[in-house]
């Protein structure tokens, strides 16, 4: 006898769904003697068959027992033995080379199943089920299930098998963090046999869930569900990288976007969702599913709101938006091809080309006001080139400017759009007014600048596009003398509306001018602006202008030119610093030691080689006894002040016209007055005139040798009777052999 069975595998814990197939097996009546008899050889072994379980549908008339086969069997074959014993009910499947089996049981008793494993081998293993036909109503596991967390939340959705579905009343959902031992204390119940929601979870943490129907008469068993992975909720956006807006050469009226964007936590999306729609809201707004962060979309130049999120199967992530706005630029693309004329507030004519309908049937107008949204229209049109649009969604208002855009659609079978991306072309743009009105406020900032006897260059602020109230045809020049005593003629000129600035020409010198600036509409002249005032120039201004302007100059050099001078000269040739203000110049402290004035005393005068005798002086040394004209000792030439070489040969000796005995005898005298009685040693090459006085005897005449003009017996009564402290150092340059450093020089 030939039977068919359905096979439910639930040795995979993935398994959902039943999967049906045919198999060949025997069903014969047997008697629990015989059965006992036959398989008595065959008992229960942990490597043999197991987990029999039997179950069925409320609805089935049939139930369905399944089990699992032993592990060291090669070749298997099971029997499976049914018996309700008050209704001496024995049924032996035979020859089961499956592991399950569809059974026919009455309701009312209690059923045995048995499963022989290898019948005919000595190694037969068998396993056993018991229970009441009534209790084996068996429901779920779900077919399908979705998840969606958010704000902490998290939200369930559960499809059932058909045959479920219509008694399943309620779920229950456990829950814990991914890699946790226990469960949640209690199961969270769903609100119907659909939907469930788990509150105060761990936004950041990973969750696994299983889902159970909640048992009723007709689910006598409801099994828990596989272990669902839930994913981190994302509350993170992504990041825009790059943007970029780009013109198609070979496709007018098109252009195409470029964005990358990024998204911080890289581990927890799958990929992101992108939804893209025109602003004006014209359907459809497409979506499409990418995995890397960037996208290209050919778009028109109307506006579109672009969204990107990421996602994951359990969450999605706040969008990042970005708006596309509309190109502001293509009035003048259309000049000429594209004409509106507008019959009422809720009725006008877009015109184009006629060439237009031989490439395209399928249009789509939008208009809107500056900085609202647009409104929008399409249409199918292949006999005309214009097209009258009414009833408008909303009214013209009127003194209001509106721009309008006509697109052109590729597909010929519907006008409306299939997709936003790569479906749509623009012609052109123009804008237009329902009803023009005149300027409620006129220019601002008026001011004059370069004045002259006979013209003013003006220039001001145009006036305000929602001021202006219709197309503005060009401004209107008020001008006339001003005079408090009453009004005088005035004259009016007209220039272009794209002007600020005009000169004005032929006024009077001397004389005060009183201006006003109003802009025009079609549909009239303005308001005036308030009145500026100017005075053209004098007659002579110019020449008076010069004068001042170069008594300014020379006033500023006579103030600050010599200041500045000598800064510069100070800069750029710094004068010689004075000795006496120099730390070289030092107090003569210690004594001679008397062994070196000794030595000194023996020196001859050609052991000598005296280059110079310099004395630097700040006021004139006067002698005794002398008159004006008669040179003085140690004085250098008025007029020569300046010149260090002059200052030299006034003061240097000539060795070669000095006898020795003079030579000798003079420095003699010198040290036997002075050295010896001297307290101070000389430490340096320079000391000072003080110090050179303190050194001399009061009254006591110093013969010294003097200039090469002057003879030695000329000079032999000259005594040194006065001598101020003017002078600043005397220094003896020398490069004696025996005395080879400044540092020896001896004051003369």
């Amino acid at each position: 006898m030939a039977g068919c069975a359905a096979q439910l595998d639930v040795s995979d814990p993935k398994c959902s769904s039943y999967a049906s197939h045919s198999h060949i097996f025997i069903l014969v009546n047997c008697k629990p003697t015989d059965i006992s008899l036959k398989y008595q050889h065959c008992g229960i072994h942990p490597d043999g068959v197991h987990d029999l379980d039997c179950f069925g549908k409320y609805s089935a008339l049939k139930k369905t027992c399944v089990w699992k086969p032993g592990k060291h069997a090669s070749e298997k074959t099971f029997t499976l033995i049914i018996q309700q014993q008050s209704k001496n009910y024995c049924k032996a499947h035979i020859n089961i080379t499956d592991i399950s089996a569809n059974i026919k049981l009455y309701e009312n008793f209690n059923m045995t199943a048995e499963v022989f494993e290898n019948v005919e081998s000595e190694n037969c293993t068998k396993a056993a089920f018991r229970g009441s036909p009534k209790s084996l109503l068996r429901c779920g596991p779900p077919s399908n299930v979705s998840f969606s967390r958010h704000s902490g939340r998290l939200d369930v959705n559960v499809g059932w098998q058909n045959v479920d579905q219509k008694v399943i009343k309620y779920y229950s959902v456990r829950y814990k963090p991914l890699g946790s031992l226990p469960w949640s204390e209690s199961p969270v119940q769903s609100q119907n046999g659909a939907t469930c929601t788990v509150e105060n979870l761990n936004s950041s943490l990973v969750y696994a869930v299983q889902i159970q129907c909640v048992n009723n008469k007709k689910c006598t068993q409801c099994v828990w569900s596989e272990a669902y992975t839930v994913p981190a909720e994302l509350t993170s956006q992504p990041v825009i990288v790059s943007f970029e807006d780009t013109d198609i050469a070979e496709r007018k009226g098109r252009r195409r976007l470029s964005l990358t964007w990024k998204f911080p936590a890289k581990e927890l999306h799958d990929g992101y969702d992108v939804s893209v729609g025109k602003a004006s809201g014209e359907e459809p707004c497409e979506r499409m599913s990418i995995s890397q962060p960037q996208i290209t979309l050919i778009l028109s130049h109307s506006a579109y709101h672009l969204n990107i999120s990421a996602v994951n199967n359990a969450s999605t992530s706040p969008a990042v938006s970005q708006t596309i706005p509309q190109r502001e630029d293509e009035p003048s693309t259309a000049a000429g091809k594209l004409n509106v004329t507008v019959h009422s507030n809720t009725s006008f004519t877009i015109y184009w080309e006629d060439i237009l309908i031989k490439t395209y049937v399928c249009y789509s107008v939008e208009w809107a006001k500056k900085g609202h949204k647009a409104a929008y229209m399409s249409f199918y049109q292949n006999v005309n080139n214009h097209r009258t649009l009414s009833p408008l969604p909303e009214p013209l208002e009127p003194y209001t400017r509106y721009s309008i855009t006509l697109h052109t659609r590729p597909n010929k079978d519907t006008c409306n759009m299939k997709h936003v991306n790569n479906s749509e072309s623009t012609y052109g743009s123009v804008q237009f007014y329902f009803t023009e009105g005149s300027p409620v406020s006129a220019p601002t900032n008026i001011n004059s600048y370069n004045v002259t006897q006979d013209s003013a260059a003006l220039q001001w602020a145009s006036i305000p596009e929602d001021d202006v109230r219709g197309f503005l045809r060009g401004y209107v020049i008020h001008y006339a003398v001003y005079d408090h005593r009453g009004p005088s003629t005035e004259r009016n000129i007209t220039v272009d509306p794209d002007l600020t600035n005009y000169k004005l020409t032929d006024l009077e010198s001397g004389t005060a001018y009183k201006v006003q600036i109003s802009g025009f509409t079609q549909a009239g002249a303005g308001v005036r602006s308030t009145a500026s005032l100017f005075k053209t120039n004098p007659q002579g201004y110019s020449n008076i202008s010069r004068v001042i302007a170069v008594f300014a100059v020379v006033f500023t050099v006579l103030i600050f030119g010599s200041p500045i001078i000598k800064r510069g000269k100070v800069i750029l040739w710094p004068s010689i610093p004075n000795p006496g203000d120099s730390s070289a110049i030092q107090k003569i402290e210690g004594p001679f030691e008397l062994e070196l004035l000794e030595s000194i005393n023996t020196l001859k005068v050609e052991e000598w080689d005296t280059n110079s005798l310099q004395v630097v002086e700040n006021q004139d040394v006067i002698p005794a006894g002398s008159s004006p004209s008669m040179p003085l000792l140690l004085h250098a030439a008025e007029d020569e002040e300046d010149s260090p070489e002059m200052t030299c040969s006034e003061l240097q000796t000539d060795t070669k016209d000095v006898s020795p005995e003079v030579t000798t005898g003079t420095f003699s005298d010198i040290q036997r007055t002075d050295l010896h009685s001297s307290a101070f040693a000389f430490q340096s090459g320079y000391t000072t005139m003080e110090m050179f006085q303190q050194m001399m005897p009061q009254g006591v005449a110093a013969n010294t040798a003097v200039t090469q003009e002057s003879e030695p017996e000329e000079m032999d009564g000259l005594q040194l009777t006065a001598m101020k402290s003017g002078l600043h150092y005397v220094r003896q340059f020398s490069t004696s052999p025996i005395l080879n450093n400044d540092d020896m020089s001896t004051i003369l």
